[in-house]
């Protein structure tokens, strides 16, 4: 006779889906309608897009409920000794317990997160002996395989990791549009891999051997994703102290490749010796040196990094080995990199701006952000959305952040219309909610460069700009009419390399109209 009915081994199964399926993929919200029937509730089904309170999601509570009738019924069976179950039922009934266990325990993980982000960690989860009376209550008749009850301290961090992982991409990735969901999907899969059993059997201690590639237009949220992937790693349980072994909250490290001269960026990730070059008058170590084991160095714009640097940087990603500026001493790097840039990587490999080694060193995992034009063509209820958080960002008050809203997007819609592009993406979107809360109005900069022509006129016969601010603002300049930075280099009797080291990308992207 069957441990479970008909009914019951069809819910399992759907149930075994959902355990481990990504869930930000319209898969989920499937299997979630497949397990609960005529139940499943249609009503903002899709909380996976909207970022809504699990806890009182109705779909969600059906599936608890009945999942939690259905296991403790069958672990009263189970204590009996009157029944058996199957290999198969087994396997049902082992992510059944897994589903409970994870729901069951949610609720603190995610009191722990905020509470470690606000006191930077160092708590002890007491909890933790509750869930392992309720793991070995469910778990301990079955036996298949290196059994889960071998390894629970592993379970546990698996499930705080998971709850972290909701919380920095709901935290860090905004929108409901179709752009938006893929995007966190994308996330999950490069926090977990696309096969979740694997992941929690062996590659969770191998992520860091993989490095995350971040592609897509400035101001669409690069430096969000990667903190989204960097702060939701796995970090051990250790059982003695009942603490994770590693603060989650401050292990990550981002550094803006654009706005450094070579040496300083060598400085700034190897670290240097003292008299290594000029003003080097103490030994210093470098983020590679200075990022833990669980930790991440965000290395943003690296398609601006100087092929020479490439090349060192290149072995970091080959042999996790570098050494400091001036010195012969070999230190290793054990954390993990994420990398991102706006630049077309295979136009500036052609160009020879870009070594091909390192971009196939770069490219195990890539990432690709959508532009706000995007995102509202696939919604373009999407802008009043993104709008409504912008401005509940800059707002203290909930209720004023509403009105501001309100004004916001009616601004819009009467004076920028449904056609406009948005060239700066989602930072332009912010700068333009922060102008119309002040002067209740906004004027892009960005009508054929006209009015920035007018604006770098006004600030050069000025005479209050820093000169390597000129040379930044006219090498932009030149550069937005002649099309190439040789061509560039040759009128302006510069080397090509100053040149591009010099373009301002958001100063471009206003002259060329955001082409």
């Amino acid at each position: 006779m069957p441990f479970f009915n008909a009914d019951d081994r069809g819910f399992l199964e759907e149930l075994s889906r959902i355990c481990y399926c990504n869930p930000f993929v319209p898969d989920r919200i499937a299997y979630e309608r497949a397990a609960l029937g005529d139940a499943f509730d249609d009503s903002e089904a899709h909380w996976n897009i909207n970022a809504g309170n699990l806890d009182f999601h109705p779909n969600v509570i059906l599936l608890c409920q009945r999942a939690d009738a259905l296991i403790e019924d069958a672990a009263k069976r189970l204590d009996g000794g009157k029944a058996r179950p199957t290999d198969d039922e087994s396997r049902r009934f082992e992510d059944l317990s897994l589903f409970v266990l994870y729901h069951r325990y949610r609720q603190g993980f995610d009191r722990a997160i905020l509470e470690s982000e606000e006191s930077k960690g160092g708590k002890a989860y007491r909890m933790y002996d509750d869930f392992v009376a309720d793991a070995e209550r469910y778990l301990k008749h079955l036996d298949r395989g290196p059994r889960i009850l071998d390894d629970l301290p592993h379970l546990f961090a698996i499930f705080f990791q998971m709850r972290r992982a909701f919380h920095n991409i709901f935290n860090y990735i905004y929108g409901r549009s179709r752009s938006a969901a893929k995007l966190r999907a994308a996330v999950w899969q490069s926090i977990f891999t696309c096969n979740m059993p694997r992941y929690r059997r062996t590659m969770f201690s191998r992520m860091h051997d993989y490095t995350t590639l971040i592609t897509g237009p400035s101001g669409t949220g690069k430096e969000l994703v990667a903190r989204a992937v960097g702060l939701s790693r796995y970090v051990p349980f250790d059982v003695e102290s009942r603490k994770f072994t590693a603060d989650f909250a401050g292990t990550f490290y981002s550094l803006n490749l654009s706005a450094m001269s070579p040496t300083l960026i060598e400085s700034e990730l190897f670290g240097h010796q003292r008299g290594a070059f000029t003003g080097a008058v103490a030994d210093r170590a470098g983020w590679l040196e200075v990022c833990p084991p669980l930790g991440t160095v965000f290395l943003d714009e690296i398609g601006e990094l100087d092929t020479a640097i490439q090349v060192k940087l290149l072995r970091v990603l080959q042999s996790r080995q570098f050494q400091r500026l001036g010195e012969t001493a070999t230190r290793n790097f054990e954390g993990k990199i994420i990398a991102a840039t706006n630049r077309d990587i295979v136009a500036a490999m052609q160009e020879g701006d870009f070594r091909a080694d390192f971009y196939y060193r770069l490219c195990s995992d890539i990432i690709e952000t959508p532009s706000l034009r995007q995102r509202i063509a696939d919604d373009p209820a999407e802008l009043g959305h993104l709008i409504g958080l912008l401005a509940a960002r800059v707002l203290n008050d909930v209720d004023e952040a509403v009105r501001v809203a309100e004004e916001v997007e009616a601004w819009v819609h009467e004076n920028l219309g449904a056609s406009y592009d948005w060239p700066g993406n989602v930072r332009e979107l912010e700068q333009c909610v922060r102008n119309v809360l002040i002067r209740r109005e906004y004027h892009p900069a960005r009508t054929g460069g006209h009015g920035v022509h007018q604006r770098l006129a006004a600030d050069f016969t000025a005479g209050e700009l820093p000169a390597d601010d000129i040379l930044r603002r006219y090498c932009t300049l030149v550069y937005a009419r002649v099309g190439s930075y040789e061509g560039a280099a040759r009128e302006l009797g510069l080397d090509r390399r100053t040149v591009k080291a010099k373009v301002d990308e958001d100063l471009l992207a206003e002259l060329t109209g955001g082409a």
